[in-house]
């Protein structure tokens, strides 16, 4: 049956739905850039929260600047924004409809549902997931990128922005104008120091137009930084077809694994859901949380992702199943990784890289080795390459992080070691490309990208590694490569 309120009481026995009222909920967040992620994640644990009873005045709106999240918004309004979350898990699957959501602002050109939507004084909590790669900042200095089309434009037309960040600047201006006051913002995306590098972002553009307003955001908001974890594949057929295995036609049905943690601080200038009382973490010190998961999971990632576009291998749990993929995965993250991330309450490195090795074995999961390679340039620039810089000042181990630079190298060629070709991946991805091929033969092309590896590539101990590995899987392909490493 089509997902909906009306359809809700006649859903199959095994698949939960809200026992809350949900016409009693009523909005207190707005939430841009609402995919899969954020459903499964930061939606669920309000869902559990209102199944208790509690936060009903904590709806949340979804919220999207992109062409494409007037799709989603359709597809979602046509089943009263319900989702249905799926987890797979190894020893069996299990559904359950979450009814959080109660709307979604119409994507338009100049963002003004959404500037009035923010300006809304019951909204207290405005949150994002636009990725690593969405908060216009330079990735070798990490300083705001005051330069960027974007930016210039929503500097030039403050009432009518073209970013999430200038719509969230315009809302402020309307509260501050009010008297209403400030709201928390909250990033939800895989940064080190999310929260900061959300006020960097906004406090700056605002700067750009209005220096006295960027004093009272800077001055009243708060900016939580906080850690996400959870593994969300993205929604194809499969997953359409799943759903309605449980017998409900979901036009957006998200899947997950059955593990999820949220850690965070408690800076919450305007209040916040007791999201507590259902599993997240309140913490003073969320940089510990964050540097674990990044650097063991999200670096891990780009570990395995690599090696297995080039081999044509197309999801994560077969690169798990590859025996030099996974002996490669446990030894960086072993030896070279670990060294450089302190354990946290309950938590030892070595301990969460056992659990992540255990994560991304999950054969339940179809997470595909496109979407983890995906943005490499951000991803490799947040999660690997600070892990190289603290090895080398610390005069440790990195034969295998350096083998992981030379593998993207070789997968941002083009092409696959069977002569396939890799689609483009990658908002720079002509330029990689460009990089790549040079580098096949002149293998330091590839690390003069400042933009990427900023001065590290005159670092001679990393020069001389990448080099000798890139140069390697071009001469001998990139299992041989591994095979190296592991000295097999």
């Amino acid at each position: 049956m089509k997902l909906s309120n009306a359809t809700l009481s006649q859903l199959p026995q095994h698949v939960d739905r809200p026992t809350y009222d949900r016409s009693a909920i009523t909005p207190g967040i707005v939430h841009i850039g609402l995919g899969n992620f954020h459903r499964a994640h930061q939606a669920w644990y309000l869902h559990r929260l209102m199944q208790q009873g509690e936060a009903l005045d904590w709806g949340i709106i979804g919220a999207g600047v992109r062409p494409g999240d007037a799709v989603q918004r359709d597809r979602l309004a046509a089943q009263d924004y319900l989702t249905t979350l799926i987890e797979l898990d190894p020893n069996g699957r299990s559904a359950e409809v979450t009814g959080v959501m109660i709307g979604f602002v119409p994507v338009e050109a100049d963002n003004a549902a959404l500037i009035a939507q923010m300006a809304d004084p019951a909204i207290r909590i405005v949150s994002l997931t636009v990725t690593e790669g969405g908060y216009y900042m330079d990735p070798v200095t990490k300083g705001f990128d005051a330069g960027h089309v974007d930016i210039q434009h929503d500097t030039a037309n403050p009432d009518a922005p073209r970013t999430a960040f200038g719509a969230i600047v315009a809302a402020l201006k309307h509260r501050r104008a009010k008297g209403i006051g400030p709201f928390t913002l909250q990033s939800c995306d895989n940064l080190q120091g999310n929260g900061e590098i959300l006020r960097q972002t906004v406090v700056s553009l605002a700067r750009l137009s209005d220096p006295d307003l960027a004093h009272w955001i800077d001055t009243h908001c708060t900016f939580p930084n906080a850690m996400v974890d959870c593994i969300v594949p993205a929604t194809g057929p499969k997953e359409l077809e799943l759903a309605r295995t449980f017998g409900m036609e979901d036009a957006s049905p998200v899947t997950h694994e059955n593990f999820r943690q949220w850690v965070m601080e408690d800076a919450f200038c305007a209040g916040r859901p007791d999201w507590d009382k259902v599993g997240a973490t309140f913490t003073s010190d969320v940089h510990a949380y964050e540097s674990m998961k990044i650097r063991i999971l999200n670096g891990g990632h780009q570990l395995i992702a690599n090696p297995a576009e080039v081999l044509s291998i197309a999801t994560i749990s077969e690169c798990m199943e590859h025996p030099l993929i996974r002996a490669y995965f446990h030894k960086v993250v072993g030896s070279e990784i670990a060294p450089h991330v302190a354990s946290v309450p309950g938590m030892t490195p070595a301990d969460y890289a056992k659990l992540v090795e255990r994560r991304f074995s999950n054969p339940e999961i179809l997470d595909t080795v496109r979407r983890v390679a995906f943005d490499g340039s951000s991803r490799h620039t947040g999660f690997v390459i600070p892990v190289i810089r603290d090895a080398l000042a610390a005069n440790g181990h990195i034969e295998g992080l350096a083998l992981s630079q030379a593998i993207w190298a070789r997968m941002c060629e083009g092409t696959r070691e069977d002569g396939s070709v890799v689609a483009a991946n990658d908002p720079i991805w002509d330029d990689l490309c460009r990089a790549a091929r040079a580098a096949q033969h002149n293998p330091e092309i590839w690390f003069q990208q400042r933009n990427i590896y900023g001065d590290l590539g005159q670092n001679q101990r990393f020069a001389s590694e990448f080099a000798n590995w890139l140069t390697h899987i071009w001469e001998h392909g990139t299992r041989s490569a591994l095979r190296q490493y592991l000295r097999l």
